[in-house]
């Protein structure tokens, strides 16, 4: 059976699941990986420093599995595909446009795929309402809310250099509810913020950046929505929804993640759908996103050995961004 050969870049908390999700697959081969921290190195693994270090070594390899700090996505995604690598890079894909824009660029000169990480895509309430909305069973979408209240307090920020830094970190659009922003491109297509503020109401002295706001954006011809987030809440993460309202009915997912069908009444008809509900990724003391890497790996490869589209490509990558740094934006000018 022919596999492909991985080196893993950043072996923090979604390096250490991209590595172990390469090791189950029997078309994936880990041969190396990259970090810093030479402790991290795994045993029978070949362990560097830096890229530099691993692209000299002549350790034969196919792709590029990028889990470092946000701000370091772009410079090293560059890299390897000029090294002759493709690319799987975790969210954001970068923190700026210019940046994602230019790592399409490098993408298409040098013929190597650049595939974007968004793995709450896969779960099964996503892919729930995503089949509704492509048969249209909620006619012309109306409303959208989308509410985001987690903890995210000294605990997570202290002992990671990274965490909270401007430059590597980029503030909680980017570093925690990208996700949800990627989630409201696929389900609903462009969207254009036009209004969001934003404050530090708890992470003065901590971050340099704000830990919650709100943005209004549109969609469509006439649809309108809501993204209110923060990572303010006490203790431990509250909730993560989704609700649409549309002209044939409503829908709302909710739960930590976003992992739960809580309402579904489409033309009267009332229905909750029984739906394998998959954990978040347990990092400790926090727990993240959907544990779907191993869906993102497989369509990785599906694409890299048999040519299947890919269903996170690093165009929609780039529309998250551009969303994030709108909302920044229209917040700092208001």
């Amino acid at each position: 059976m022919k596999s492909m050969r991985f080196v893993v870049i950043g072996l923090g908390h979604i390096g250490s699941r991209h590595a172990e999700t390469l090791r189950m697959h029997p078309e994936a081969e880990w041969v190396a990986s990259v970090d810093p921290v030479s402790d991290k190195a795994a045993s029978g693994i070949p362990h560097f420093e830096s890229i530099e270090d691993f692209l000299s070594s002549g350790i034969g390899c196919d792709v590029a599995s990028i889990a470092s700090p946000n701000g370091l996505h772009a410079e090293q995604a560059i890299q390897a595909m000029k090294a002759g690598l493709h690319v799987i890079v975790e969210k954001p894909m970068a923190l700026s446009a210019a940046d994602v824009q230019f790592m399409i660029q490098v993408s298409e000169q040098t013929g190597k795929s650049l595939i974007g990480v968004m793995q709450n895509r896969y779960s099964a309430p996503s892919q729930y309402v995503k089949s509704l909305l492509d048969q249209g069973a909620l006619g012309n979408l109306y409303r959208v809310q989308v509410d985001c209240f987690w903890n995210r307090d000294e605990r997570y920020y202290s002992g990671h250099a990274w965490h909270g830094s401007a430059e590597l970190d980029g503030g909680v659009l980017f570093t925690q509810f990208s996700h949800f922003v990627d989630m409201l491109h696929w389900l609903l297509g462009p969207l254009q913020p036009f209004w969001a503020e934003s404050s530090n109401h708890n992470h003065q002295g901590i971050t340099p950046f704000d830990d919650s706001g709100s943005i209004a954006f549109a969609f469509g011809n006439t649809g309108r929505g809501s993204f209110r987030y923060s990572t303010s809440v006490p203790h431990q993460n509250f909730e993560s929804t989704l609700s649409l309202i549309g002209e044939r009915g409503t829908i709302k997912l909710g739960g930590q993640y976003m992992n739960q069908v809580q309402y579904v009444n489409i033309d009267g008809q009332t229905t909750t759908p029984e739906l394998p509900e998959v954990p978040a990724n347990d990092y400790g003391l926090y727990k993240g996103s959907a544990a779907n890497h191993h869906h993102l790996i497989q369509n990785a490869l599906d694409h890299l050995l048999r040519g299947a589209p890919i269903t996170t490509p690093a165009q929609d990558g780039l529309a998250v961004v551009e969303f994030i740094e709108k909302a920044h934006a229209l917040a700092h000018s208001s």
